[in-house]
């Protein structure tokens, strides 16, 4: 979850922020921190790629865990969350990432390392998760992500 409120508050919003008002503040600060505009100097150059590079990087995390991202997905998301199995899950830093036998793959964050250790010992792990992760978790899909790279 710190990710999440790292990118928000780069960006200077918060977790009510729509897509709209996200891609004003993204171009906003696109421009402010081109490095087009700093030919000039090559310290500040090098400063507002890397600032740029993470403003680009907020801006696409935040566009992809936003509702009206998950919205337009949500038929999608229930019929693999509903009917697909598990296929293989990992977790890292209170991400837990979890790949479906249809092949999607989703992300949620900020799950407690406990939720994870029960879904390890579950006598079904996917019927753990549509009860205690699927609709619980922000999430995103990592497979849709991988299709537009």
């Amino acid at each position: 979850m710190k990710k999440i409120g790292d990118y928000r508050k780069l960006l200077g919003v918060n977790e009510a922020a729509e897509l709209q008002e996200l891609k004003t503040i993204y171009r906003s600060l696109m421009k402010t921190w081109h490095p087009d505009k700093f030919q000039d100097n090559p310290e500040s150059k090098n400063d507002a790629e890397e600032k740029s590079k993470a403003i680009i990087e907020a801006y696409h995390f935040l566009v992809s865990i936003a509702p009206e991202t998950r919205n337009q997905s949500l038929t999608e998301y229930g019929t693999t969350t509903g009917s697909a199995g598990i296929l293989d899950f990992e977790y890292k830093s209170q991400v837990l990432k979890v790949h479906f036998t249809d092949g999607n793959v989703y992300e949620y964050f900020g799950v407690p390392k406990a939720v994870y250790i029960k879904l390890i010992n579950a006598d079904s792990p996917g019927r753990f998760a549509r009860r205690h992760i699927f609709n619980e978790y922000i999430y995103r899909s990592v497979s849709k992500l991988a299709a537009t790279a």
